[in-house]
């Protein structure tokens, strides 16, 4: 989802040097030589130097404000190392039920096009997920309803569940963006790219624009939402 800066709450970048350093728990981003700490205090150490440094581009990348629509890493390790220890459980239910409505379940019933390329871009990925993770889709035509197996909600909760606290904080926000835990689990495993999870995630807006147009204003938060889904590509590599 699109996020946009108060210009009255923006801070000034009060910092000159960025760069990351071994420390307890993995790799600490620092600003000047100082690690930034989350709204609870936790300081941003990262599990690996590759995450580190996806975190350190974006406080790098700063100008003469700190503007934290434009560090979705950062965002992101803040939710994991605040939240995700002690709300594990909870996260794993929430990706659960983005999977009981998940978008590449519900097929369009027209236009004709949009139909058969929903079939062929949507039904292999539902394939990869039914084969890699051990579930069972149900598909429906429309916007009307239809319940996942129970099986599947746990089963897909139980992989969450098991995941380190970065890969479960990374899914249930992939699962959000692109409306669809079966895309957010493809990025996570390899079998898709951030950049080409969050296309399939909008074939139905793209087939509308290519009709209708699209205007300067959802242009911006398409592609404020498409940085997020690179973002995440990365975030996940970074994890493997």
């Amino acid at each position: 989802m699109a996020r946009h800066d108060d210009p009255m709450e923006l801070r000034r970048r009060f910092y000159r040097d960025v760069d990351w350093a071994p420390a307890e728990g993995g790799f600490a981003v620092r600003l000047d030589k100082r690690t930034p700490r989350s709204p609870l205090g936790r300081p941003l150490v990262l599990p690996n130097e590759r995450l580190a440094r996806l975190c350190a581009e974006e406080w790098e990348m700063q100008g003469e404000h700190i503007r934290p629509a434009s560090m979705p890493a950062t965002r992101l390790a803040w939710t994991a190392i605040d939240r995700a220890a002690d709300a594990r459980a909870g996260l794993a239910a929430e990706l659960a039920r983005y999977a009981g409505a998940d978008l590449l379940c519900y097929f369009a019933d027209g236009p004709d096009e949009l139909v058969r390329r929903q079939a062929v871009q949507w039904g292999p990925l539902i394939e990869w997920a039914e084969t890699t993770l051990g579930v069972t889709f149900r598909r429906a035509q429309g916007i009307s309803h239809r319940p996942q197996p129970e099986a599947t909600l746990r089963r897909l909760e139980q992989l969450a569940g098991e995941s380190c606290d970065f890969t479960l904080t990374g899914l249930v926000f992939g699962a959000g963006l692109f409306g669809s835990a079966v895309l957010a689990f493809a990025v996570c495993r390899a079998a898709l790219d951030g950049e080409a999870a969050f296309g399939l995630s909008r074939l139905d807006e793209a087939f509308q624009e290519e009709r209708w147009g699209v205007d300067a204003e959802a242009a911006e938060r398409t592609e404020a939402r498409a940085a997020e889904a690179r973002m995440l590509g990365r975030w996940f590599e970074a994890l493997r």
